[in-house]
């Protein structure tokens, strides 16, 4: 895990975490920072081809919409050094981490209120059984990456326990879905943020011209 240095000399560590916002994306539910910031984060994408078995031979080259982006990552989660402190933290004294886990699972879940009232609605007949709607949920990953996202596994590993049982040490394994202006609507605030991280990553890739000497090549064959 990635710790926080007190060398004064050290650079401050930016920290990473998720911002839940509102079904609209317009405003800020809660912010979950990391603890410590991942060790590694694992991307794959998938690029999005035209199928090829209509025999057009254009289609080969042809990409039908930006990849779909997936992503790996473990957040640690550590009371012990705010047991070290019991007078300044009483709730981790009572509850160990489960405050911490909380706000991770209720990412995935429903409110209790929303579920209760749908289904009070439902068997009046007054209510059609749609999907609830879900906040739009935001990795960010530093100052020039924020993603929208959507959690497609997640995965508890509780190491440690105080002596109520209250877990004090636990491993989050969490697999992401980069949602892009393919799955939302465009003009809304996840499929801005999508596009403005596409469109710096055209500009990185920009800096690189067009000389094959830097392949060794004087020329295309």
């Amino acid at each position: 895990m990635t710790a926080f240095s007190g060398f004064p000399g050290s650079p401050r560590t930016v920290r990473g975490g998720f911002v839940v916002m509102d079904a609209d994306g317009r405003a800020a539910v809660r912010t979950v920072p990391f603890q410590y910031n991942p060790e590694t984060l694992t991307r794959t994408l998938t690029p999005r081809g035209a199928s090829v078995d209509s025999g057009d031979r254009l289609e080969a080259l042809r990409l039908v919409g930006p990849p779909v982006e997936t992503l790996k990552l473990e957040i640690a989660l550590d009371a012990t050094d705010r047991l070290e402190k019991p007078g300044q933290h009483p709730d981790t004294v009572a509850e160990g981490i489960a405050a911490d886990l909380a706000e991770l699972e209720t990412m995935i879940s429903p409110a209790t209120a929303d579920v209760v009232a749908a289904e009070a609605l439902a068997g009046r007949g007054t209510l059609e059984i749609l999907p609830l709607p879900s906040p739009l949920l935001l990795l960010v990953l530093g100052a020039d990456r924020t993603l929208p996202v959507r959690i497609t596994e997640f995965t508890v590993t509780e190491e440690a326990f105080d002596t109520r049982l209250n877990p004090i040490l636990a491993r989050v394994g969490l697999g992401l879905r980069v949602l892009s202006s393919e799955d939302l609507p465009m003009g809304s605030t996840g499929a801005e943020l999508f596009l403005t991280a596409a469109r710096r990553r055209e500009r990185l890739a920009s800096r690189r011209g067009a000389d094959v000497r830097a392949l060794g090549l004087s020329r295309l064959p």
